[in-house]
């Protein structure tokens, strides 16, 4: 029972951080911190997402491709990847590697602010420990989640049109013509829907992660020790709201490609 109330706790403790957060945002961005901080953190984390996507993308064009070449449909390559890394696996990748990258970083740093009693120090001057650190931190990776999210999907789709053209005999031609085609015939204001969805899908989870890192750090005690179990904390929990957030967006969205 103990252990329940406790996530439930920090569970609240994180809504109540992305609430204030929001308001922070309206009134005071702080958009020159918040620019170094996704620089340092989003920026960097570009060649990660790039490799990942790029061999992601060639396993599962292999995978795929083995099977469907069996029927002689080699063609709907390039819907499958396209739909696959647009719809669901480009965000869905990016924001896990997020999590090992910066969302481990952001509990890590806040935490040793908090245990070192530097964020006291700050309420001692007046200054909102949520609004100077969680907030810049929140917006960077919400914005860097949504560009890195594209770049994934963009590589993850080139990875797929090699594999497709040098192990199963599809021309780049076709390969694109058809992923060009499966995203175009479905748009919501001048853009493709799925990739639309995705990207919307990336930077709400980037969002929602950020703040759990910055609120297990702002609630970490015990020193070393205790900053070590709010990085460990943090982790579980993004990638835990990862999958339950993809989940529900999915269903979400493809009951509004439905009833139109």
């Amino acid at each position: 029972m103990k252990g329940l109330l406790a996530v439930f706790e920090g569970a609240g403790y994180t809504v109540e951080i992305l609430v204030r957060t929001l308001g922070f945002l309206f009134r005071k961005p702080r958009l020159r911190i918040t620019a170094r901080i996704a620089y340092d953190f989003g920026l960097k984390s570009l060649p990660v997402v790039c490799i990942v996507a790029l061999f992601a993308g060639m396993i599962i064009c292999l995978q795929v491709g083995i099977e469907i070449a069996r029927y002689g449909e080699e063609e709907l390559l390039g819907d499958l990847v396209a739909q696959t890394f647009a719809r669901e696996f480009g965000p869905f990748m990016t924001c896990i590697i997020l999590v090992g990258a910066v969302v481990s970083a952001y509990a890590a740093e806040i935490g040793t602010m908090k245990v070192s009693e530097e964020t006291d120090a700050l309420e001692v001057m007046s200054i909102d420990p949520v609004g100077y650190l969680a907030a810049p931190r929140i917006l960077a990776l919400s914005v860097m989640s949504f560009f890195l999210t594209l770049c994934a999907d963009l590589i993850g789709i080139l990875g797929g049109a090699v594999v497709a053209n040098q192990q199963l005999g599809l021309p780049f031609r076709i390969f694109f013509d058809r992923a060009l085609e499966s995203l175009e015939g479905r748009q919501w204001a001048g853009l493709p829907r799925d990739l639309y969805a995705g990207l919307v899908k990336a930077g709400i989870i980037g969002f929602v992660i950020a703040g759990i890192g910055c609120a297990q750090g702002l609630r970490a005690m015990g020193g070393a020790l205790g900053v070590g179990r709010a990085v460990r904390r943090a982790v579980i929990s993004s990638i835990v709201l990862i999958l339950m957030l993809s989940y529900i967006m999915s269903w979400l969205i493809w009951r509004a490609f439905e009833m139109e």
